[in-house]
């Protein structure tokens, strides 16, 4: 089934929620020859710390998702200011509609609409608003889901999960936090995986199915 998705849109509301959702569902996506495009809403400057430099989040994602095999140029980065998304809903939702006019995907994967994070909610209801006609499948970040329903899985290899965690080492600024670990993204892969009988899997909320 996944091999039929020629087009994907992942919407990223900060950089690097994209890999840590879906690292490993991109790569397989990729390597089924599936055109895949990143677009991330803010690059959260005011959140990167005194020492770096203030655009280093949008160094780091272009790394990052060339190492998954995203094309540079189907990478979008926007500059809303991060914590403030649901202020901006408005612009955001034209930006979704012209990315469904330029991108025409046939998958959309985006935060889940259980995500408690303001700018990750934010992103959820504007893009099912977006898409509501295209099949939405929402990621998993358990940190900031206080429910998720674990209703579709996409089965990975572990080389799938080895490159979603290369990907993620491409943010030197986020070194330290215990989601970006190797330890935690084998151990969610290996627990979804057990779910389904498989290796190694990620797990998303069924937003949308169009059949």
């Amino acid at each position: 089934m996944i091999s039929n998705f020629k087009k994907v849109l992942v919407l990223a509301p900060h950089t690097d929620d994209g890999e840590l959702g879906a690292g490993g569902t991109i790569s397989r996506l990729i390597e089924n020859n599936a055109e895949v495009f990143y677009v991330a809403f803010s690059t959260a400057e005011e959140s990167v710390p005194a020492h770096l430099p203030k655009d280093i989040l949008k160094t780091e994602v272009r790394a990052a998702t060339k190492e998954l095999g995203i094309k540079e140029e189907n990478l979008i980065i926007y500059d809303y200011k991060v914590r403030n998304l649901n202020y901006r809903r408005q612009d955001i939702l034209e930006n979704l509609i012209a990315l469904r006019a330029s991108v025409k995907p046939d998958l959309v994967l985006m935060p889940s609409l259980h995500d408690i994070h303001q700018d990750h909610l934010t992103i959820a209801q504007e893009g099912l608003r977006a898409f509501k006609t295209t099949t939405i499948m929402g990621y998993e970040l358990i940190w900031n889901n206080l429910t998720f329903n674990t209703t579709s899985f996409v089965s990975l290899e572990k080389k799938h999960v080895q490159q979603k965690y290369k990907a993620l080492t491409m943010y030197n600024s986020q070194k330290g936090r215990d989601y970006i670990s190797e330890d935690f993204i084998f151990s969610l892969a290996k627990a979804r995986g057990v779910q389904i009988g498989k290796e190694y899997a990620e797990s998303f909320e069924v937003v949308r199915w169009i059949l």
